[in-house]
């Protein structure tokens, strides 16, 4: 009896510990191989981190017709092969995970296009499925239904076990894959996130997250809108007078404080990218799924998967732009013009001429050595 007593105790604890949500754990940072009877055990020297731009994979609201055929079950199809193919994926969730209701906010578009999204709760399954790890909810969709909408979200990404983070709420997330905690934070201008305008709070929230994790991973909402918004200033923007941050200061900040990868969303185009201290920026990655709503031709319908390769402190090592086009008012696929990544060589050869990467026309990203940075005359 006592030892039945006594294992009983030993099972519930198990259960205890393994039904804990505060940080999600998978496997473990070592590769085994067998020599002879031997078994050898080395540590993981890389781990691959996907970052894509804006998520709104369909609205019901006001009504069904932003919604894509068949129910949305195949919007991530052409790309899904992709965004499997690493150890952590994330992305931008721009709108609220609400079947019904809420509060929506009042519409500033005079075109009578209401940029409030509604997302069936069911696409968190769809988002699930196609590999996401971790979505930020930091923009300026988050509050789009109120509260309930909020509320509705934060329940729905739990039950689908995809980390978020960004509002003031929930600032931060850290889930253990492979042996490597994994941190991740959002902010955004907008009301009820964590702002990007505040430097100093950023950099204490993410200096907190690194002494916690591994690899920190930020992400922002910043910066003007628009095609006539693709390059980086380094400057404070403005978008219909709401203040949208320094994004290069603020990048900065970040990793000075302990951040390792930064990727940037809010222009709905693609921007440079940087090398700062070791550490790589992704200043825009635009739209990457976004049906029925918004205007796609053009650049803004070009985004980057963008795949990082960092080693356990974070530090940079290579990365790959996998270039996508979204077709059908929305599907992301893969383009075979190589568009997206023409488009960030030459913006990020025009912005940040001294990063020191070799961005190739296939998507493959190197550290240039010293002697290869170009400087300006």
């Amino acid at each position: 009896m006592n030892k039945t007593l006594k294992y009983s105790k030993f099972l519930l604890v198990i259960l205890l510990i393994s039904g804990c949500r505060t940080e999600k754990q998978t496997g473990s940072a070592t590769d085994t191989t067998k020599s002879g009877n031997i078994e050898l055990t080395k540590e993981r020297e890389m781990f691959s981190i996907i970052g894509v731009g804006d998520i709104m994979p369909g609205s019901n609201y006001p009504g069904a017709e932003s919604l894509p055929p068949y129910d949305g079950k195949y919007i991530f199809d052409g790309v899904r092969e992709y965004l499997k193919d690493a150890d952590v994926t994330c992305g931008n969730l721009e709108g609220t995970l609400l079947d019904r209701g809420g509060t929506p906010k009042k519409c500033r578009d005079s075109s009578g296009n209401c940029h409030s999204f509604r997302i069936p709760t069911r696409y968190a399954g769809y988002m699930a499925d196609a590999g996401f790890d971790f979505l930020s909810l930091a923009n300026n969709h988050s509050g789009d239904m109120g509260g309930e909408g909020r509320e509705s979200t934060y329940e729905t990404l739990e039950k689908f076990e995809i980390e978020f983070a960004g509002t003031i709420e929930y600032p931060t997330a850290v889930m253990e894959k492979d042996g490597v905690k994994y941190g991740f934070a959002g902010f955004a201008p907008n009301t009820g996130t964590v702002s990007i305008l505040n430097l100093d709070k950023a950099a204490e929230i993410v200096e907190d997250l690194k002494k916690k994790c591994d690899i920190v991973i930020v992400f922002f909402h910043g910066g003007a809108e628009g095609l006539s918004a693709q390059r980086v200033t380094g400057r404070d923007e403005m978008y219909l007078g709401e203040k949208r941050g320094n994004v290069v200061e603020f990048s900065h900040a970040v990793i000075d404080a302990g951040a390792d990868v930064v990727f940037g969303s809010g222009p709905h185009v693609t921007r440079a990218i940087e090398k700062y201290k070791g550490r790589i920026i992704a200043y825009s990655l635009g739209n990457f799924c976004t049906y029925g709503k918004f205007g796609l031709n053009g650049q803004m319908g070009l985004a980057p998967i963008l795949k990082v390769y960092v080693n356990k402190k974070g530090e940079f090592l290579e990365g790959e732009i996998i270039p996508v086009k979204q077709v059908r008012r929305g599907f992301p696929v893969y383009d075979e013009s190589n568009a997206v990544v023409n488009t960030i060589i030459n913006l990020t050869e025009k912005d940040f001429p001294e990063t020191g990467l070799e961005i190739r026309e296939d998507g493959r990203i190197f550290l240039m050595s010293n002697k290869d940075v170009k400087r300006e005359s």
